[in-house]
């Protein structure tokens, strides 16, 4: 009898319908004699398919996770998507988006693939996700996930995990552990989630950005007819307005419209006898793009 042909391709079909482990498929395809309905069903049989009945179902819900290292100069934001809202807020749903996120602190991964073989307590982050699926019963897809260092970083979450934020600072003279600065630095981080700033200064806008930016104002400006002296004012003025609305240090703190960011910082490390810098930021909605 001939014995079928399994190749790398069906290996890769059945992974992707199953979410079982390669070796696994290739073992289920074999006994299957390369027939991929039979293949689940071996699968499924051996308790490795709860993933496969569920796969095609939407995962729009879900949490994400901000987390910051006990030393706190390093924090990862995690999405871990599932199918429902109720599922989304279950606190065992959002300790294993936590325990995901430690791992990421952890190994400071490159990419998705390679933060889902990072290993946690001898358990792989893709064997993490496999078991919340189990137990939660819900298809759960590991989106998204960013790692953010810095001399210290703050975090925030909003709405039990609709968002999460990172801010980073470089800090001198100054003891990041006390209660006055984790106030700053949570506020800054809930600036961040309040106003989506696309940068901390105007220095950080890219080129691209402000060569779009300002072609906009200036085309704007041509079509008042003013003299072309004139008219540069006007674009240069939209252009400034833009920063303030757009850059982090430059908002106006929504605490306290008095203060920019920038002045509030300011302030805080007068208060506290040292400098300050925010220096980067990471912001994660749930079900955004990434």
């Amino acid at each position: 009898m001939k014995m079928a042909t399994i190749t790398a391709a069906m290996v890769k079909e059945l992974r992707e319908m199953t979410d079982a482990a390669m070796m696994e498929c290739k073992k289920a395809l074999v006994e299957a004699e390369g027939d991929m309905e039979k293949a689940v069903d071996v699968l499924r049989t051996r308790g490795l398919a709860a993933v496969a009945k569920k796969a095609g179902r939407a995962t729009n819900e879900g949490t994400v996770m901000a987390l910051v290292s006990d030393d706190a100069k390093v924090g990862a934001l995690v999405e871990l998507n599932c199918e429902t809202d109720f599922v989304g807020m279950n606190d065992k749903f959002k300790a294993f988006a936590e325990k995901i996120a430690r791992a990421a602190i952890a190994a400071k991964p490159a990419d998705l693939e390679a933060l889902k073989a990072a290993e946690l307590e001898g358990e792989t982050v893709e064997a993490i996700v496999t078991e919340c699926i189990h137990i939660m019963g819900e298809n759960t897809q590991l989106t998204r996930f960013a790692v953010l260092e810095g001399g210290v970083v703050a975090s925030y979450i909003h709405m039990g995990g609709k968002m999460g934020v990172l801010v980073s600072f470089d800090v001198d003279g100054i003891d990041a552990s006390s209660a006055e600065f984790a106030q700053y630095g949570r506020d800054v981080a809930m600036q961040v989630a309040a106003v989506n700033p696309i940068s901390v200064s105007r220095e950080d806008v890219p080129a691209d950005v402000v060569e779009h930016e300002m072609g906009i104002y200036k085309a704007q400006a041509a079509e008042s007819g003013k003299p072309e002296a004139i008219q540069e004012k006007i674009a240069t003025g939209r252009m400034e307005k833009f920063y303030k609305e757009q850059c982090l240090t430059e908002q106006e703190f929504v605490k306290d419209s008095d203060q920019t960011i920038a002045s509030y910082t300011a302030a805080v490390a007068k208060q506290l006898g040292g400098s300050i810098k925010v220096t980067g930021f990471k912001r994660f909605t749930l079900g955004e793009t990434a």
